[in-house]
């Protein structure tokens, strides 16, 4: 049985240009803070790295950019520039690496779409002080898409600061940091085809930027320790690789996704924006769990929502903020990526509906016997 990886939303495979720059960074060698010739050259791989991802989010000359160990700790980074702000807002549908690490947040809700409820984000900022906002550009449950340009207008105009996480974004859609509007955003390598545990936080360089860690000056003084030549080589590679997104999957997800509503399936954020790829479907008879174990043992590696949940089947926190608290534990999350194939989609739906139609199957059975 043929593996079928449709979890590209929790980390998407290593693409081979990626591992590329990696071995030939590992074989390079060398500390970019050293002064002789292979730490120069570490530290050439280094800054052409760091132009290639500022190219790729279109803020080459008006953005600074600082390596991070991955998505979490660009997050962190952000949000260490709240000091200084009055009060903290975060959209209902943020990533648990800022839903969790805030407190004493105001919550700004969602539309039914997934998307931030911009009238009720605007009512939230009338009051007195200066805010720091945390909105998410793509969603990771659902792939539902924000107008963060429109965010971004209604925050400066009380003098606040926007951080948007764009990490799945990045390779979904065209990500422009500069024409968005964001003060800092959040980018990771693992979503686009890199490799684990490297991130970035692009930032706007009118601003001042505090460090997260410091104690010595790589990075510019905003992020001490010594930088992972291998994986910054490795995140510029596979985002240079990745595109926005493929029109043959797209149009493939499409007619799944139709097929998906004949059997009664509801999609979330249908009616809104979304970026290809991701695709949260419901189908309120079959529970999460039965349905991951059927998919699971079919050889289809999807899940049931955020891959922060620590391996385990809960209801999802993104789904209940839409209003709909009686589908949260009945999601499954189907995410494509650099390895999937139109006829992928296929082969998950003809595999998902015989496993339904088995399930109904049974619970007559269980309801004769009963």
């Amino acid at each position: 049985m043929t593996v079928l990886y449709l979890d590209h939303a929790a980390t998407s495979p290593l693409r081979p240009e990626a591992r590329e720059a990696f071995l030939r960074a590992c074989d390079l060698g060398g500390n970019a803070s050293s002064v002789h010739g292979i730490g120069r050259k570490a530290k050439l791989l280094l800054e052409e790295a760091r132009n290639d991802i500022l190219s790729a989010v279109m803020a080459l000359g008006t953005g600074g950019l600082v390596f991070t160990s991955g998505g979490t700790e660009a997050n962190a980074l952000g949000l260490c520039q709240a000091e200084g702000y009055d009060y903290i807002v975060l959209s209902a549908g943020e990533h648990d690496s800022l839903f969790g690490a805030v407190k004493d947040a105001f919550i700004a809700p969602l539309t039914s779409g997934g998307a931030i409820d911009l009238v009720a984000l605007k009512t939230l900022l009338e009051r007195d002080g200066r805010p720091f906002v945390c909105a998410m550009l793509a969603n990771n449950e659902t792939g539902a898409v924000s107008d963060i340009a429109a965010v971004a207008a209604l925050v400066h105009a009380r003098g606040g600061w926007l951080h948007v996480d764009a990490v799945q974004a990045l390779g979904k859609i065209i990500v422009d940091f500069t024409g968005l509007g964001a003060d800092s955003m959040a980018l990771s390598a693992h979503k686009v085809g890199g490799p684990q545990g490297v991130g970035a936080l692009v930032y706007d360089r009118d601003r001042t930027l505090k460090p997260l860690i410091g104690g010595s000056g790589q990075e510019y003084g905003l992020r001490a320790g010594t930088e992972n030549i291998p994986g910054i080589a490795a995140f510029a590679a596979a985002v240079k690789a990745a595109g926005n997104g493929s029109n043959d999957l797209i149009a493939a997800q499409s007619v799944i996704e139709a097929a998906l509503k004949v059997q009664g399936v509801t999609i979330l954020a249908e009616q809104a924006a979304r970026v290809a790829g991701i695709l949260s479907i419901v189908q309120p008879r079959w529970p999460s769990n039965q349905q991951l174990i059927h998919m699971d043992m079919a050889g289809i590696c999807v899940s049931s929502g955020s891959a922060c949940s620590s391996g385990k089947v809960k209801s999802s926190r993104v789904v209940t903020a839409m209003g709909f608290p009686y589908l949260a534990d009945k999601v499954l999350r189907i995410s494509s990526g650099w390895t999937t194939q139109p006829e992928d989609w296929h082969r998950f739906f003809d595999v998902w509906s015989k496993g339904y139609e088995m399930y109904l199957k049974r619970r007559v059975r269980e309801k004769e016997l009963s």
